[in-house]
C-alpha cells in the first residue's frame, strides 16, 4: 500500500491540561458513499499523520527492529555500536522467555533499562519518557506482516494499523468495514494474539492498547482484557473468575460523557498526541495480579479536576477552605476507587503538596485492596496497623501518601493536638464520602489541619431532598461538607456505556400479615408482623425454589453435580432477630437434602449503633461484636461453626478472628465458593463480587441506601450475566423509582430498570417463530448468506432467553422444546465449527461479519455427569436388546455441547463396552485413562518425541488448563532436529508437534466426571 497523502484537519479546542476534550462537537457533513475496510484503514492513516505521526511502509521485522534502535538513540542521544544495539536488544527488549506480562510491566514500571556499553560504562536508556511526554515520538505503520513456520507464528497474519512509541508497538488498531459487527475485530486480535503476536523477537507483546472499529463504533481495551479474555477460552484455571471479555472494552467520550464513537472522531480526540502519550503513561494502572487497567475517561476527567483544583487553590491562597476541594460523583461500581487513588497518586507528585492522606472505611480494607493500595505504592497502606504507625507515617517525610481508615484519623487527630503536619499543604481524599464522613469526624478534621484540600468521591451524594435533620445543620449535604461538584457520571451513563448492568426488580407478594402498612402501627411491630413463622417459611421455601433460575445454575441437566455454575446471592433482613430467622429456616427446609444438593448458606452481622437511618443511608455495622446480646452473639457462634464445618477453617466471634471471618467471606463470594450469605447492613455497600446477580431483599431500602444494595447485583462480568435480579418481598416500588430519580434523572428508569417480561417475550415469539419457519429442523441450510442470517437469527433467540429464563412468567411458556433447543444448537455449533475451519484454511477469505454466541451455549452446557447418568439409565432399560431413543438422546447432548463434540467418539466406544453392573463413574475414569495414554503413545511414536519429557509437558497442560505455546518447554519435547534441514526443519516440526498436542488436549480436556474432581 502506497503511503498515504497527509490531509490537514481543524484541531479540536484542547488545552494541555486535559487528557480528555471538555466537549466534542462532530463535524456536520455526513460522508454516504460505501466505505471499504481500505479505504477506512487510508483516513484513518491520513488523521493521523494531520496530527503530527510519522507514516512508516514497514512490513517486516527487520525494518521494525532498525527503526526502533534509530528511535531509541534519537530519544536517548546515544548511538549504538552494532554489538551494543545487540547485547540492548536481546537482554533488554526481547527477552527469550518473556512474554506480555513481563514487557508491560517493563513499559509500567521499569522504563529505565541499562545499556552496558563498549567501554564497561553503564548508561540509563528510557524505553519511554514519562516526565516529558512530548519527548516521544509517534509512528504509524499497517499491513505488517508475520511469516508462518520457522521463527514466525502458527499462520502467517497481516496486522491492519499500528502505532509506535519510540518505535515499539504500543497501541494496535484492527479495523472492519461498515455494518460488521466489532466483536469480530476483538475476535481477530484474539487470534493474532494466539497465533503470532508472540512470532519472531515478540515486539508486538509490547502493544498495551488495543482498538477496535468498525467505522461507526470505536472502543478501546488493554492488553490484559485480551489475555485474561483468551485464557477463559482456553479454560486456563489459574485465571480470577472475574471475565474479562468484549464486555470490557470501553468507549471514549468527552467530559460531558458523551460518547466518541465514530473513528474520525475518536482518532481526532483518543489518538491527538498529548492525550494518548497521557493515557499510556500516566492513566494506566498495573494491579498486584499484572493486570493492566486502562482508565475509562470520566475516570481521567475526575482525576485531573481534583489536580486542577490543587493548583488553582494553592495558587489563589484558598487552602483550608470549602473552595478549596469538592466531590465527584461517580455512580456506585463505575470503579470509584481506582479514580480516587490514581487522583491521591498523582496529587502526592506535585511539588507544592507535602501529603496526600488517602482516607477508606475500615471494613473495605481487606486483604486484597491492601494488597493493591501497596502495590500503587510501597508502604503506604501499613499506616493502618495502628495510630502509632500512622503518626510514624505522617512524620516521615520521604512518605507522601498515606493510606489510613476514618477511625485511626480521628483518634490521631484526638491525641495529637498541635502536631506540626497540621500546617503542611495536605490533600485529603475520601474514597466514599456518604454519611460516615459527616458531623464530628468532619468538624475534627478541618479544625485541625489548616493548608488542607478535602476531596470526596461518592456513588450516591447526599443532596437537600435526600439530607437527614439531625446533626449539623451545615454539614447535610455533600456539597456542605466538600465543595462543589468537579465531575458527574450517574448510573444512567454507566448503564448507557455498559459499564454497570440494569437492574431487574422482582416483587414476590407473599404471605400477607394483616395490614403492616397501617401507620398508627410503630415500625417495631410492623417488623415482629412481618416475621411471622409462616412468611418467613414462605419466603424461603420461594428463595429455595427460584435460586437456581434466579443466578442461572442450569441444575436440570446434571444428577448430583456440584454447584460451579452460575452466580452468588446476598439475602437483606431487617434487623439482627430476621436474620437468625431466616438462617434457621434455610438449616431447617435443606436438612434432608443431600449434601450435593444444599445451597451453602453464610450469616454474618455485628453491633449498628442504629437500625433505621433517617435520610436512607445503610447504618455502617462496625466489627463490634462485643456489643451484641448475648444470645445474638451465640447463635453468630454457632453459624460460624457451620461455615467453619464447610469450609475446614477456624474462625469465631472474637476481635480478630471476626474480622478475618469477614474476609474470608468476602473471598469466597468472590470466587463463588458460597450459594448465599444472609445479612443486615454488612456487604451492602462497597463490597464488589462480579460472579454475585441476585439480592434477596426482605428490608426496607430508599435513597442512596437503595442505590448502593442494589449495585451489590450490577457487576459487568461476561454475556451470559446481563443484568442485576432484585427479588424483593415488599413493595419498594414507590422507593425505587424516587431513588432512581434522585440519582438518574426523571427519565432513568427505562434506562436502569429492564423492561416488562411482555416486552422480551413477544420479541422471542416473533423470533422462535421466524427460525421454525425459515429454518425447519432436518432441512439443510444451503449457502453463505442463508447460513449467516441463521447465525444471526440463533444468537438473538439465545440472548432473549438468557434474559427470559430469570422471568417466573417464562418457566412453562418456553416455544422451542429441549429436543429442538438441542438440535438447533447442534446446527449451530456445526457451523461455527465451518466457518472457523474457512478462516484457518485461509486467512485472506474470513467472514469478518460473523459473530457466534459460545459463552451463552456453553450456559446450558451439557457436562460428562449428565451423559454418564444417560448411559446409566441407557445400561438398565436396554436389557438383552438396545434402546434406541436413549442411545439418540446421548448423541444429540453431544452434539449440543461445544466441549463434548470432538470427544463423541469416546462417549460411543464407552457406551459399547460398559459393564452389566460395574460402577458406571469408576469405569469411565478407567476408560479415560487408557485412551489417553494410548492415543499419547501414538503421537510421542509417530513424531519420535522424547517420552518423559512429552509427559510432562502434557501433565503441566492439564494441570495449568492450557498448552504453553511459546517459551522452551516445547523445545525439550522435540527430537534433535536441524534447524537448516532442507524440507521444513525445526520450525515445522515445532508446529506440527503444537498442533497435534493441543488437539489432544482439547479432546481430553476437562473428561472425568464432575463428582470426581
Amino acid at each position: 500500500m502506497n503511503e498515504p497523502t497527509a490531509r490537514k484537519y481543524a484541531p479540536i479546542a484542547v488545552s494541555n491540561e486535559s487528557t480528555v476534550v471538555t466537549e466534542y462537537v462532530p463535524d456536520a457533513k455526513a460522508e454516504s458513499a460505501y466505505q471499504s475496510e481500505s479505504e477506512l484503514e487510508r483516513e484513518l492513516i491520513r488523521l493521523l499523520q494531520s496530527q503530527a505521526y510519522e507514516y512508516l511502509p514497514i512490513t517486516s521485522e527487520e525494518r521494525l527492529t532498525a527503526n526502533l534502535r534509530k528511535q531509541l538513540e534519537t530519544l536517548n542521544h546515544v548511538t549504538f555500536s552494532d554489538s551494543e544495539w545487540e547485547q540492548f536488544f536481546a537482554e533488554r527488549l526481547a527477552g527469550v522467555n518473556e512474554g506480555i506480562v513481563e514487557k508491560t510491566v517493563r513499559i509500567q514500571e521499569d522504563h529505565v533499562q541499562l545499556l552496558t556499553r563498549d567501554d564497561g560504562s553503564v548508561k540509563n536508556i528510557l524505553l519511554i519518557d514519562k516526565q516529558n511526554v512530548h519527548n516521544n515520538r509517534l509512528q504509524v505503520i499497517n499491513q505488517y506482516e508475520t511469516g508462518q513456520g520457522a521463527g514466525g507464528g502458527n499462520y502467517a497474519n497481516r496486522y491492519d494499523v499500528t502505532v509506535l512509541v519510540n518505535g515499539l508497538p504500543m497501541v494496535h488498531i484492527e479495523l472492519k468495514r461498515r455494518g460488521v459487527d466489532i466483536r469480530e475485530a476483538f475476535n481477530q486480535i484474539d487470534r493474532y494474539q494466539r497465533d503470532s503476536f508472540w512470532a519472531g523477537s515478540g515486539l508486538f507483546q509490547y502493544v498495551q492498547l488495543f482498538v477496535i472499529s468498525n467505522g461507526t463504533l470505536t472502543k478501546y481495551y488493554s492488553n490484559t482484557t485480551r489475555r485474561q479474555h483468551i485464557n477463559e477460552m482456553t479454560g486456563k484455571k489459574k485465571v480470577r473468575k472475574t471475565s474479562n471479555s468484549f464486555e470490557f472494552t470501553s468507549w471514549w467520550a468527552d467530559a460531558q460523557n458523551k460518547p466518541i464513537q465514530d473513528l474520525t472522531a475518536f482518532a481526532k480526540t483518543f489518538f491527538a498526541k498529548h492525550t494518548l502519550l497521557h493515557i499510556l503513561t500516566k492513566y494506566c494502572v498495573l494491579t498486584a495480579d499484572h493486570m493492566l487497567l486502562v482508565m475509562r475517561p470520566y475516570q481521567i476527567v475526575g482525576t485531573e479536576r481534583i489536580l486542577q483544583k490543587i493548583k488553582i487553590s494553592t495558587n489563589y491562597k484558598q487552602l483550608g477552605t470549602t473552595a478549596a476541594g469538592g466531590y465527584v460523583w461517580h455512580t456506585t461500581g463505575s470503579g470509584k476507587t481506582l479514580t480516587s487513588f490514581k487522583a491521591a497518586q498523582l496529587a502526592s507528585k506535585m511539588p507544592s503538596v507535602d501529603k496526600v492522606l488517602f482516607v477508606v472505611d475500615r471494613k473495605d480494607l481487606d486483604y486484597q485492596t491492601m494488597r493493591e493500595y501497596d502495590r500503587f505504592e510501597k508502604g503506604a497502606a501499613n499506616s493502618n496497623t495502628s495510630t502509632a504507625v500512622l503518626k510514624k507515617q505522617l512524620e516521615k517525610s520521604d512518605a507522601r501518601i498515606i493510606i489510613t481508615t476514618i477511625q485511626k484519623l480521628s483518634t490521631f487527630i484526638n491525641a495529637n493536638k498541635g502536631h506540626a503536619i497540621y500546617g503542611g499543604h495536605v490533600v485529603i481524599i475520601f474514597d466514599e464520602c456518604h454519611r460516615s464522613q459527616f458531623g464530628d469526624m468532619h468538624t475534627a478534621i478541618t479544625k485541625a489541619f489548616k493548608r488542607y484540600n478535602l476531596f470526596g468521591f461518592t456513588g450516591t451524594p447526599i443532596f437537600a431532598e435526600n439530607a437527614g435533620s439531625g446533626g449539623n445543620p451545615r454539614l447535610r449535604t455533600t456539597e456542605q461538607a466538600f465543595g462543589e461538584k468537579l465531575h458527574t457520571y450517574t448510573i444512567v451513563d454507566a448503564i448507557t456505556d455498559k459499564n454497570v448492568l440494569p437492574f431487574r426488580i422482582d416483587y414476590v407478594n407473599t404471605v400477607k400479615v394483616g395490614n403492616v402498612v397501617d401507620k398508627q402501627v410503630s415500625a417495631i411491630d410492623t417488623e415482629k408482623a412481618l416475621l411471622a413463622p409462616e412468611r418467613v417459611r414462605t419466603i424461603v421455601e420461594y428463595t429455595l425454589e427460584h435460586f437456581d433460575q434466579k443466578t442461572k445454575r442450569a441444575e436440570a441437566y446434571t444428577l448430583g453435580e456440584k454447584r460451579v455454575r452460575g452466580f452468588n446471592a446476598l439475602f437483606a433482613t431487617a434487623s439482627i432477630p430476621a436474620a437468625r430467622k431466616y438462617y434457621q429456616e434455610f438449616q431447617g427446609q435443606q436438612k434432608d437434602l443431600p449434601s450435593d444438593r444444599k445451597l451453602k448458606v453464610g450469616l454474618i452481622y455485628s453491633y449498628g449503633a442504629n437500625d433505621a437511618v433517617e435520610d436512607g443511608a445503610l447504618d455502617e455495622e462496625a466489627f463490634d461484636t462485643g456489643e451484641l446480646s448475648n444470645d445474638a452473639r451465640s447463635f453468630l457462634e454457632d453459624a460460624i461453626a457451620d461455615y467453619n464445618a464447610m469450609f475446614g477453617t477456624s474462625f469465631d466471634t472474637s476481635a480478630d478472628r471476626f474480622q478475618n471471618y469477614y474476609k474470608d467471606l468476602s473471598l469466597r463470594l468472590k470466587q463463588r465458593e458460597i450459594d448465599v450469605v444472609i445479612v443486615v447492613n454488612m456487604f451492602l455497600t462497597g463490597f464488589d463480587a462480579t460472579t454475585m446477580n441476585t439480592l434477596f431483599v426482605d428490608k426496607n431500602l430508599r435513597a442512596h441506601g437503595l442505590i448502593q444494595a442494589f449495585s451489590r447485583t450490577n457487576r459487568i462480568l461476561n454475556s451470559v450475566k446481563t443484568y442485576g435480579n432484585i427479588v424483593s418481598f415488599r413493595d419498594l416500588e414507590e422507593q425505587t423509582n424516587d431513588a432512581i430519580a434522585l440519582f438518574g434523572n426523571k427519565d432513568a428508569r427505562g434506562v436502569v430498570l429492564l423492561k416488562p417480561y411482555v416486552d422480551y417475550y413477544t420479541e422471542y415469539q416473533e423470533k422462535v417463530d421466524e427460525l421454525l419457519t425459515a429454518y425447519p429442523l432436518g432441512t439443510p441450510i444451503v449457502g453463505e448468506s442463508a447460513q449467516k442470517e441463521f447465525i444471526a437469527l440463533f444468537g438473538t433467540v439465545l440472548r432473549l432467553q438468557n434474559i427470559l429464563t430469570s422471568f417466573d412468567e417464562f418457566a412453562g411458556n418456553e416455544i422451542l422444546t429441549d429436543r429442538q433447543g438441542q438440535d438447533y444448537r447442534s446446527v449451530y455449533l456445526d457451523l461455527y465449527a465451518e466457518f472457523r475451519k474457512e478462516k484457518t484454511a485461509d486467512k485472506e477469505q474470513i467472514n469478518d461479519d460473523v459473530v457466534f454466541e459460545i459463552e451463552l451455549i456453553k450456559q446450558v452446557e451439557i457436562n460428562v455427569d449428565y451423559i454418564l447418568m444417560l448411559v446409566q439409565k441407557y445400561r438398565e432399560q436396554r436389557g438383552d436388546g438396545e434402546d434406541k431413543e436413549i442411545r439418540a438422546e446421548i448423541t444429540r447432548a453431544v452434539d449440543a455441547s461445544p466441549t463434548l463434540r470432538n470427544k463423541k467418539d469416546l462417549v460411543e466406544a464407552f457406551i459399547d463396552r460398559v459393564s452389566i453392573t460395574g460402577e458406571i463413574d469408576e469405569e469411565w475414569r478407567a476408560f479415560i485413562e487408557e485412551r489417553r495414554e494410548s492415543e499419547l503413545e501414538k503421537i510421542i511414536e509417530s513424531e519420535n518425541l522424547r517420552p518423559q519429557a512429552t509427559r510432562t509437558f502434557v501433565d503441566m497442560a492439564f494441570s495449568d488448563g492450557s498448552i504453553q505455546v511459546a517459551g522452551p518447554a516445547i523445545t525439550r519435547v522435540l527430537p534433535p532436529v536441524s534447524r537448516f534441514t532442507p524440507t521444513g526443519g525445526l520450525g515445522e516440526k515445532k508446529q506440527r508437534v503444537l498442533l497435534k498436542l493441543s488437539e489432544y488436549f482439547d479432546r481430553f480436556f476437562g473428561l472425568s466426571s464432575a463428582r470426581s474432581e
